[in-house]
């Protein structure tokens, strides 16, 4: 426990966390790269150019600091991120780097107005939190390895199968190279996959959801590939999975992870939204909730940018045939003209609220789960709230570090 004085002084540092708090993330993971180049091993790289891990980290550190004297508050949070650092393979070894080149990265970058007492008391209230990360990550890892089928770290898995979704979407079908049991997960979840790309350095970890049910015995994985443009560089990971692996290679995976998970003991209406490659872990929520017929009003609805980019359409269409409780909507961004002719989809454009509010009479009394690109959740996050959906029966996943939504 913290005490008063240690409060106050954290309390103290929320202004200039707000205004400062990238520049010193962005300062930390630099020198601690710099002196320790190995957790390039577990770090994702495209996430480091991009920003998105510094932001990330300076919205914790910030909330971190608004909630100093209620730290309960964000355990949600913590379990959220602890999920990713089990699944990475982060270790209560690493906590002590992290701490002792975060204080020096608020030293730096603050300079003067980092007095001895301000870095005193971050340094006890980084104790406090690194003690809750390793005390819920130990939990996981306990779970992940003892349950059925479960390991610990990364294991190898074959692809058993590889097919072309859509112009942008692959799936691979993966099985356990030792021939044993398959550990099951929550719809929802996702699998970390490591891969030593040629010519690289270091390895590489990326998270994918699964996008099947947790009733086969196989795990499957349906990656987009990101080509890059002006702004982003190609995807490294994706690319190589895209171009490189084939049926038979070998994959190296840790046991599934995530708190985005399928309630399945709710009773209310559900409606499942998605856009793009957001797909994969809605789909995986749909095939568990078809597993036995519907006893309440399910809505599907998914958002791409036109026929050539719409992945497991087939799938879901077969699905949709045999429950009647399941409705099935689609929204193209950019549809072609064969889109039309073919009559691909049921919206064009973007989801908007008035014709949500169309296919969803009763929104206000069903559960949500929507996953996608930022500007897609965004759009989704600002509809529920204004249609006062309850936050409890809000749920969604970040691909990548956490943003805010507001």
């Amino acid at each position: 426990m913290l005490d008063a004085k240690t409060i106050q002084i954290i309390q103290s540092t929320i202004p200039v966390l707000e205004t400062e708090g990238v520049k010193i993330t962005r300062h930390f993971y630099e020198t601690m790269f710099r002196d320790h180049p190995e957790l390039l091993n577990i770090f994702n790289h495209a996430n480091q150019k991009q920003g998105r891990q510094q932001t990330a980290l300076a919205n914790a550190v910030y909330a971190a600091a608004q909630h100093i004297d209620r730290l309960d508050e964000i355990i949600p949070v913590v379990k959220q991120i602890a999920h990713k650092h089990r699944s990475l393979g982060v270790l209560p070894e690493h906590y002590p780097i992290v701490g002792r080149y975060l204080l020096a990265a608020i030293r730096d970058i603050l300079g003067d107005a980092a007095t001895p007492d301000i870095l005193d008391a971050w340094g006890r209230a980084y104790e406090v939190i690194a003690e809750a990360f390793i005390g819920i990550e130990q939990e996981m890892y306990a779970q992940a390895e003892h349950q059925w089928g479960g390991w610990s770290g990364f294991q190898p898995f074959v692809v058993q199968r590889k097919e072309q979704e859509s112009a942008v979407i692959a799936s691979f079908y993966l099985v356990p190279q030792s021939g044993g049991a398959l550990a099951s997960f929550e719809p929802g979840q996702y699998v970390s996959v490591k891969v030593h790309i040629p010519g690289d350095e270091f390895e590489q970890i990326r998270q994918y959801s699964l996008s099947a049910g947790p009733q086969h015995d196989y795990y499957r994985i349906s990656v987009r590939r990101a080509d890059g443009n002006e702004a982003y560089p190609a995807g490294k990971v994706s690319m190589y999975l895209h171009q490189q692996v084939q049926q038979g290679d070998v994959l190296w995976l840790s046991a599934p992870a995530g708190d985005f998970a399928l309630q399945r003991q709710q009773q209310r209406p559900i409606v499942l939204l998605s856009g793009g490659v957001g797909l994969t872990p809605i789909t995986s929520m749909l095939h568990a909730l078809l597993e036995q017929p519907l006893q309440q009003p399910v809505v599907f609805i998914h958002a791409t940018h036109d026929g050539e980019h719409h992945a497991l359409r087939e799938e879901i269409a077969q699905l949709e045939q045999r429950e009647p409780l399941l409705s099935v909507y689609y929204c193209y961004t950019a549809p072609s003209q064969q889109d039309r002719a073919e009559q691909l989809f049921h919206r064009e454009g973007y989801m908007e609220m008035e014709w949500l509010q169309r296919i969803l009479p009763q929104a206000t009394e069903a559960e949500f789960y929507f996953c996608g690109p930022f500007g897609f959740m965004k759009a989704v996050h600002h509809i529920l709230e204004q249609w006062d959906v309850p936050i409890e029966h809000r749920h969604y996943e970040y691909f990548g570090p956490a943003v805010a939504l507001v």
